[in-house]
């Protein structure tokens, strides 16, 4: 196929804070939309599955290939590949970042297919590394369900990547919707599933395991096209030895552990809630869902998007865009995680019982997934600082850095993950909310020191005011929870009402608390202008 000539030219680049700011908005609005369709999936899925052993070996199905995924399509791979492209484009143009492209393509693909082919071979030890106290401790029959599920749901790794690869060559061309609305495709398929499909199969279970398979498909086919019509669309080569491949490869190892210590430290949290009570993997599942609606909004939208700007101020030499950037970065994402973190502590049971507690779903789980949702809630700021300080590296091209970060803090996340969740004693006896805490601890430790080294290597200088806008947030947080704790006073029963009284009363709390934090900023001289000011 030839490639279109319509876009031999660079695109003209947005600048300055503002370019960022609608670009940040283009992914949050595309991710929202994503994200909100997530949540009806997940009431779905609660409804349809509970939080017994079948939805126990579900989630661990999935959660296998959405961790590769996480570090193929999210994660190392885009980390390493974004600021390589950026390079090629900004030194030899587009043709040199669709060579570039083809022979990524071609070795990526044949990647996959590999792992791909070793994890539906060997699915009964991957699901043991997974899943070892099922297997270890006698729940044979769940064990054997969650391989089962494992042999359908694990191609979807090699398809979600390169949807990924897809979505990253977008991104890099400042094509930002369509990579975020992609998603999407993945909670339609599996509502489809949920609600269609169970009825045909046996154990009902394995039609969303198939969902998640056909879900793989639509995302890669829903892209292709767009590549295609901006002349983006590779042709896979098989060539190793190209600088550019052995670049990225180079990057890559390193920064799997670098940008996805959060994704292990949760697989951490998998192995060890199967030694848990039954219900746990579940409990664990749905309250991460809900503190990942924020990340996945506004902390990736942002990532998205200024990792492709800062690649290309940094192959321009340009140190003091540069630090404008990433402050511009910190500032957003501050802004919207400590609100969120204090409401979802806040309402944490009342969200649950009203998205979650339907069907096979007892006051039970959601009681003990609001005790995992508010200690997930505060690691929330340090999950979102770290998605924009990552960045700082990986545009330098700086994956060792991140590496010795992520090593020190999963270290300390393992340690206190058995301090919380191992009974020594009476006071320490957390369960699941301790993998939550220790989750939590980790992403803080992570984080600091991704801002100290920054710092320390004059990367990053916070720009004035950061004392008085912390203040600001800290004052309007106050008056949104003061609103929340009247509002939850006067409407004390949540699991009496039926879905449609919780949701209306639901809607106004968030609007009510979110009212009066944007009220509080204004009153304490905050303006939408701040965050629009160019560099």
């Amino acid at each position: 196929m030839s490639q279109s000539p319509v876009h031999e030219k660079q695109p003209q680049e947005k600048s300055g804070a503002a370019g960022l700011l609608r670009g940040s908005t283009v992914v949050g609005g595309a991710t929202m939309l994503s994200r909100v369709a997530g949540l009806a999936r997940d009431m779905v899925l609660a409804r349809f599955a509970g939080a017994g052993d079948a939805a126990d070996a579900f989630f661990v199905a999935f959660k296998i290939p959405n961790f590769f995924r996480r570090l193929f399509a999210e994660g190392a791979f885009s980390q390493a590949f974004v600021p390589v492209l950026a390079e090629y484009r900004q030194k030899g143009g587009v043709a040199a970042a669709r060579a570039l492209n083809d022979r990524v393509a071609g070795a990526l693909g044949g990647t996959l297919l590999l792992v791909t082919l070793i994890g539906v071979l060997c699915a009964p030890l991957v699901a043991g590394l997974f899943a070892f106290g099922w297997w270890w401790g006698g729940e044979a029959q769940k064990f054997a369900l969650a391989t089962e599920l494992l042999r359908i749901t694990f191609p979807y790794l090699m398809l979600i990547s390169l949807a990924g690869f897809s979505g990253a060559i977008l991104n890099s061309f400042d094509r930002f919707a369509i990579p975020a609305l992609t998603p999407v495709l993945l909670n339609l398929v599996l509502i489809a599933a949920a609600l269609l499909g169970g009825r045909w199969f046996e154990p009902p279970i394995a039609a969303l395991a198939w969902g998640v398979l056909a879900a793989g498909v639509a995302q890669l086919l829903f892209q292709l096209p767009f590549l295609a019509r901006h002349g983006l669309l590779p042709r896979p080569r098989w060539d190793w030895h190209y600088p550019g491949v052995r670049k990225i490869l180079r990057l890559m190892g390193p920064a799997i552990f670098g940008v996805s210590v959060t994704q292990i430290s949760l697989v951490l949290d998998t192995v060890l809630a199967s030694f848990l009570p039954s219900g746990s993997v579940s409990w664990l599942y749905f309250s991460d869902r809900l503190t990942e609606l924020p990340l996945g909004v506004f902390g990736v939208a942002v990532a998205t998007v200024i990792l492709p700007n800062l690649s290309r101020q940094h192959a321009d030499g340009d140190p003091r865009r540069f630090r404008h950037t990433l402050d511009w970065a910190l500032r957003s994402v501050t802004l919207i995680s400590l609100p969120a973190a204090v409401a979802l502590m806040v309402l944490a049971e009342p969200l649950l019982t009203t998205l979650f507690q339907y069907g096979r779903m007892e006051p039970r789980d959601m009681a003990m997934s609001a005790w995992s949702l508010r200690a997930y809630s505060i690691g929330l700021l340090s999950f979102m600082l770290i998605k924009v300080l990552a960045p700082g590296y990986f545009a330098r091209q700086d994956t060792y850095t991140p590496v010795r970060f992520g090593l020190i803090a999963i270290s300390a996340k393992m340690l206190l993950s058995l301090v919380f969740v191992i009974p020594l004693n009476h006071y320490l006896r957390l369960g699941h909310m301790g993998l939550a805490l220790a989750t939590a601890c980790q992403a803080a430790i992570n984080a600091w020191l991704l801002y100290r080294g920054l710092r320390r290597d004059d990367v990053y200088l916070p720009e004035a005011g950061w004392g008085a806008y912390l203040l600001r947030l800290a004052l309007a947080c106050a008056a949104m929870v003061a609103v929340l704790v009247l509002g939850l006073h006067y409407w004390p029963e949540w699991d009496q009402w039926l879905w449609w009284q919780r949701c209306w009363r639901m809607g106004v709390l968030v609007a009510a608390g979110g009212g009066a934090f944007g009220l509080a900023l204004l009153a304490l001289g905050l303006r939408p202008r701040h965050f629009r000011a160019t560099s």
